[in-house]
């Protein structure tokens, strides 16, 4: 039978992408992280690890463990805190994942109510790009996720955790103030076919959306500036050095000083948003997920996977 105990640093591993960043992680030495790792490849007679003179990366047989090591992961940290519940020793704490966006526009308000109704609960607030973050609401690392799919990218396997989607949230067309056509009651990316696009690198979420509007109006867009950032996005155009799509919920209800923004003319473009966790919520989750909800009520409230 696998040590429970390997298949957890074998986890840790994986998100860390180097034996050293998990060993600082998991307070351990390097040397005993690499002896853990070498011990269940012993057990398994085979590699779980590719090492390279920059961190490490998973073999086949390691990808398929992961999977289970973060299952077995969670199941023991469920286990153990059912046990100080009984106790009445456990720990209070909420871990949330978010993606930078919506942790600039949807998490701050929610995280300040919870606060306000239960201080004494240890709260931390990770970002993550997704689709990363599954793995760590299996593990227990996480108890809410809160991620994304954009237009034409493909929905992550919920992997047997409960997915909900909180809300669409539309894309916009975003320009300079002072563009010729940033007045234009209607628009659509057809009309915008010779202008310079700010969007992220080749595969980004945000570029495969731009990417398959403009093949839906014939089109194919120039991008002249690349980064995920939408703050940069924002900078870029202020300057007038380009046109962007852009989620509403990062450009708030009255928009920001210097661009100007419109619905995208024909297309129904918007960004999914779910809040992911174990399927047996804790109290506290149910209590965020109220709260973020409240907060943000276009939520439709549906729950998928």
């Amino acid at each position: 039978m696998l040590d429970a105990q390997r298949l957890q640093v074998l986890a840790e591993v994986a998100r860390a992408g180097s034996i050293a960043s998990a060993a600082r992680r998991l307070a351990f030495t390097p040397s005993a992280v690499s002896q853990q790792i070498g011990k269940l490849e012993r057990d398994l007679g085979c590699e779980v690890l590719h090492r390279h003179p920059r961190g490490v990366t998973l073999t086949p047989v390691g990808q398929a463990l992961v999977s289970h090591a973060e299952a077995v992961t969670g199941e023991l940290r469920a286990a153990e805190q059912t046990v100080q519940a009984m106790l009445g020793t456990q720990p209070r704490r909420l871990a949330v994942g978010t993606f930078a966006s919506a942790g600039q526009s949807l998490v701050p308000g929610a995280l300040a109510r919870f606060r306000r109704h239960h201080p004494d609960v240890a709260l931390s607030l990770t970002d993550l790009e997704p689709p990363d973050g599954y793995g760590l609401v299996i593990s227990g690392d996480l108890d809410l996720l809160i991620t994304h799919r954009y237009p034409g990218m493909p929905l992550p396997d919920p992997r047997g955790l409960h997915r909900q989607l909180l809300l669409h949230d539309p894309l916009r067309i975003v320009l300079p103030a002072d563009h010729p056509k940033a007045r234009s009651a209607r628009l659509g990316v057809s009309d915008l076919a010779d202008e310079e696009w700010i969007s992220g690198g080749v595969g980004e979420p945000n570029r495969v959306s731009l990417e398959l509007a403009a093949r839906s109006a014939g089109s194919r867009p120039h991008i002249a500036y690349e980064t995920r950032d939408y703050q940069v996005t924002l900078a870029l155009i202020q300057a007038g050095l380009g046109i962007a799509l852009v989620p509403a919920s990062v450009l708030g209800h009255t928009g920001r000083p210097g661009v100007t923004f419109r619905p995208v003319e024909g297309l129904a473009l918007a960004r999914a948003i779910y809040l992911v966790h174990r399927k047996r919520a804790t109290a506290l989750v149910t209590d965020i997920k109220t709260m973020i909800t409240d907060i943000n009520p276009s939520s439709p409230g549906s729950a998928i996977g």
